[in-house]
């Protein structure tokens, strides 16, 4: 024998379905990760004790100032991302909600994945060494470049290595630093002719750059609208294409004479 329902069960038995869904939706891995500001390194200098950048048969400068390479730092590809999550850091300025096959390519093991990172960073490191080498015009058969920066993947710190080498080899072709002796921050990829390409995550590494003491940002032109947003106060942008355009910025820059190009 069947009873009726009075309104007030029937609408409590038909959200029972609704309020499992939620719960579901709530605790159930998302494909998404979330990115805060990460680390940075002075590749003048050292990380981690060891020597960002090495060179044997060429005189070495002694430097002063910073060129730091900046990251951002995101949950892992095997993290379990909810709902709640995503919601809990949407909008925060220091924080960014990313498709996880934004961060990291789909379908690989973490493993593969830090295979591949490693294997972008070595494929930055040697188009770092070669187009440095061909803007001051020395040969890689006598010159000898060795990068190290432990536990960072990707290409996205080519441009600051670059600008690292030029630095400890070149400066500002007049006897002074390349970074007037400021703590200049960057990102950006490179490749062996020079052309700086775009990489992401660039409205969390201007957070990164700042709180490491950074008062000048190299950015790639065409992240310049994602680099505004949010730009942290006292954090000067400077747009770049290309090795040469950042160089002279810098030289623009240190000496005063000129217009430094902005976003």
């Amino acid at each position: 024998m069947l009873s009726r329902l009075t309104r007030p069960q029937a609408v409590a038995v038909c959200a029972l379905p609704v309020v499992a869904l939620l719960a579901t939706a709530v605790f159930a891995p998302l494909p998404f990760s979330v990115a805060q500001p990460g680390m940075t390194a002075n590749v003048l200098g050292t990380n981690q004790g060891t020597q960002v950048i090495t060179v044997a048969g060429a005189p070495v400068r002694r430097t002063s100032g910073q060129l730091r390479m900046v990251t951002i730092m995101a949950t892992g590809p095997d993290a379990r991302v909810s709902l709640g999550d995503v919601i809990g850091n949407w909008f925060r300025t220091d924080r960014a909600v990313m498709p996880r096959d934004a961060v990291y390519p789909s379908g690989d093991t973490v493993k593969e994945i830090e295979q591949h990172n490693q294997a972008q960073m070595q494929q930055s490191q040697d188009a770092a060494t070669q187009a440095a080498l061909t803007y001051l015009g020395l040969s890689a058969d006598r010159v000898k470049v060795t990068l190290k920066l432990a536990d960072v993947g990707g290409p996205s710190a080519g441009l600051l290595f670059t600008l690292g080498i030029i630095d400890k080899l070149h400066g500002d072709g007049k006897g002074g630093d390349l970074t007037g002796g400021r703590n200049i921050a960057g990102t950006g990829t490179i490749d062996a002719e020079g052309t700086v390409g775009a990489v992401g995550g660039v409205a969390l590494k201007t957070q990164a750059a700042r709180r490491d003491g950074a008062t000048v940002f190299l950015v790639p032109k065409a992240e310049c609208t994602d680099a505004e947003a949010d730009l942290p106060k006292g954090l000067k942008l400077v747009p770049v294409t290309t090795l040469k355009g950042a160089v002279n910025a810098l030289n623009v820059l240190e000496s005063g004479k000129g217009s430094v190009p902005s976003c």
